[in-house]
């Protein structure tokens, strides 16, 4: 072997080593060093090259190709560790410098349904699956409908202001904001033919100071039963099986004598309670013929029933809440529970 071809073995042994070197280097100053050792001016490059002086042209030419390639093998190799190293550089930076947005998304709670529009969807479940539809009508009316029709007289107290809100549209208390749910009774009775069976549920309002067990501005849900043949018995039963389905099985109802202008006879309605007491939970009674009468029924043809209760004192009821105003203070610990 001559001295010029051992030479290049040794630089083609060096460079290999250095290639390895550069392909696992974790740093950007072991890149240095192996480019150093096989490049720099004390390299087998360095040695390499000066030997090249010494030849005769044609070799000189072909052991320089030879350098040459060697070169920029290193060259090529040291470029690409620097390039793969600056890479992982900038993964490393953007990933101590990400934003987890879904860490920030996870601890938000998802909104639910108030409890007052729980307790309003289940009525309607339990009602609608007993035949019952539902119907609803506008939050303010007139007075027929509010009061009129629904045999109401003028001198009633419920028609004056301590009791009504009055709406400034119209005659003087001749537009109000309906103090029950009754007045969609009439204007399905006016609008449908028997036999009819609905309920409407709706917000209600009256000039009540908000206390413990009273709102100014609270829901409620009525039924109306209009058919040939109906009698209290139908009343009863019906009041029965909704108490049973909305409460359980083991909660009762029962009926005693009231007054309400717009039903003949009427009754209030009460539901058993753990302790053996009983608690009033509505009004209700067969349709006043009058009323029948002024919706264009023929009360000898056609007889009814009613009855209402409030939406939020049952919800109060149901979840042993012992005053009505956390339904509307709007704190979200209390709502949270439900």
């Amino acid at each position: 072997m001559t001295q010029t071809e051992e030479m290049l073995s040794e630089l083609a042994l060096a460079a290999a080593a250095a290639e390895g070197r550069l392909a696992a280097a974790d740093s950007l100053e072991a890149v240095t060093a192996a480019e150093r050792e096989v490049l720099g001016r004390r390299s087998v490059m360095a040695e390499a090259k000066k030997s090249l002086g010494g030849l005769d042209p044609d070799r000189r030419r072909d052991a320089g190709r030879a350098v040459n390639q060697v070169r920029e093998r290193l060259e090529a190799a040291a470029g690409r560790a620097r390039a793969r190293l600056a890479e992982a550089a900038r993964a490393a930076r953007y990933e101590s410098e990400r934003l987890d947005l879904t860490e920030r998304l996870n601890p938000i709670r998802r909104g639910r349904l108030h409890l007052v529009t729980q307790a309003r969807d289940r009525l309607e479940d339990v009602f609608v699956g007993m035949g019952f539809t539902v119907v609803e009508g506008p939050e303010v009316e007139t007075a027929w409908y509010n009061f009129e029709a629904l045999n109401i007289p003028e001198w009633h107290p419920a028609r004056g202001e301590f009791d009504t809100i009055f709406v400034n549209l119209g005659q003087p208390e001749e537009v109000m904001l309906r103090s029950h749910t009754s007045p969609v009774q009439i204007r399905t009775m006016e609008a449908r033919r028997p036999p009819i069976y609905v309920v409407a549920p709706g917000r209600t309002f009256r000039a009540d100071t908000a206390d413990a067990t009273h709102l100014p501005a609270f829901s409620q849900i009525e039924g109306l039963v209009v058919d040939r043949g109906i009698t209290m018995g139908d009343l009863a039963g019906t009041i029965d099986e909704f108490v049973k389905a909305f409460f359980g099985g083991e909660v009762k109802s029962r009926l005693r004598p009231s007054y309400f202008p717009f039903t003949e006879p009427s009754a209030e309605f009460d539901i058993s309670r753990p302790d053996g007491s009983w608690l009033e939970l509505g009004g209700c009674g067969m349709v006043h013929p009058q009323v029948l009468s002024n919706c264009g029924i023929d009360p000898e043809e056609w007889q009814g029933f009613a009855f209402g209760f409030g939406i939020d004192r049952l919800a109060v009821m149901r979840y042993g809440l012992d005053d009505i105003r956390e339904l509307v203070n709007n704190d979200v610990r209390f709502l949270r529970q439900f």
